[in-house]
């Protein structure tokens, strides 16, 4: 065999690799894919129990609803959002980013009807304002999302007035005391730290006295950035609750999320954890969602979930 013909053989050998490696690669895209389309249709329900209330309260079942993004024609989801009435809880909450099409605001008001028989507070998302858009689903890896330069409008005030049709209370910037189960919840939220809009509102002030009453202080966010848990717990709350993160959304069994499409470690991109911050602790519950945008439909090792807390009295 000449040189020329050695050089041939092994460029061909080399082409062969490369096209069973390539050959490989696609079917094993496609059945991840294939996967995460699976996945993402199965809604699971996380429990967790947290003893933070006065002694002599509770138990109090928090249903925590975070990152539905809705799209017209999920009715599995659907379904599964209206069944969660089935757990009967004491308050709903929740953290945003309801919608991912223009015309899924009806639909999801029908499918959270049941659930508005409960009381209910609610924080927006980004995505709640504006609907998603297609882009490269790789860039979610190298760094936090962000607003697109032109994005569609949703009907945030439309689906804002649902919720307070049903009886749940618009956190936005804002402060306010419910009652629940004969303890006085003090709730504070914020507009989405994501897109730079959080106000803090501080905590309701009571009559003369009140606050010496056992009472339990409640913070409620979308995004959990950390200038944000900062705030919060060195400002006296009991509780964080957040969402955004889809709990990385595609992750790697047995080490988690690789992105929280924010500053929050990825570690804690999901789960309830304890918050530190100038020597006080408070416990953040950040929900790995329920939803996807509809451009990137899949979820690996990272199941939909809502949240249920039972809260009870601290030892």
């Amino acid at each position: 065999m000449t040189g020329l013909e050695s050089l041939a053989s092994r460029a061909r050998s080399i082409g062969r690799g490369f096209a069973v490696t390539a050959a490989a690669g696609a079917v094993t895209g496609a059945a991840m894919t294939g996967y995460g389309l699976w996945e993402k249709n199965q809604f699971v329900l996380r429990e967790e129990t947290l003893p933070v209330l006065p002694a002599g309260f509770g138990p109090i079942r928090v249903l925590h609803l975070s990152d539905i993004h809705f799209v017209p024609g999920q009715d599995r989801k659907a379904e599964w959002l209206s069944s969660l009435a089935d757990l009967k809880p004491d308050l709903v909450v929740n953290t945003g980013d309801n919608l991912s099409h223009t015309k899924a605001v009806d639909p999801l008001l029908e499918a959270l009807g049941p659930l508005m028989k409960f009381p209910g507070v609610f924080v927006p998302g980004s995505n709640d304002y504006f609907a998603p858009r297609m882009k490269n689903p790789a860039s979610y890896f190298l760094g936090p999302s962000s607003r697109p330069k032109e994005p569609a409008q949703l009907d945030w005030p439309k689906l804002r007035s649902g919720f307070g049709m049903g009886g749940w209370v618009d956190l936005t910037n804002r402060c306010q005391s419910l009652v629940v189960k004969g303890l006085r919840m003090d709730f504070s939220g914020v507009d989405d730290p994501h897109l730079g809009l959080e106000r803090y509102a501080g905590w309701p002030r009571g009559t003369k006295g009140q606050d010496a009453k056992p009472h339990l202080r409640v913070a409620v966010i979308h995004a959990p950035y950390q200038r944000v848990l900062d705030h919060f717990t060195d400002d006296g709350a009991d509780l964080l609750l957040a969402g955004h993160t889809h709990g990385g959304q595609i992750c790697v069994p047995g080490f988690g999320a690789l992105v929280a499409n924010c500053d929050l470690p990825t570690w804690r991109a999901k789960g309830l954890h304890d918050w530190q911050s100038n020597g006080r602790t408070t416990p953040v519950n950040v929900s790995g969602g329920i939803g996807t945008s509809r451009f990137a439909p899949v979820r690996i090792a990272c199941k939909p979930e809502a949240v249920l807390l039972t809260l009870t009295a601290r030892s």
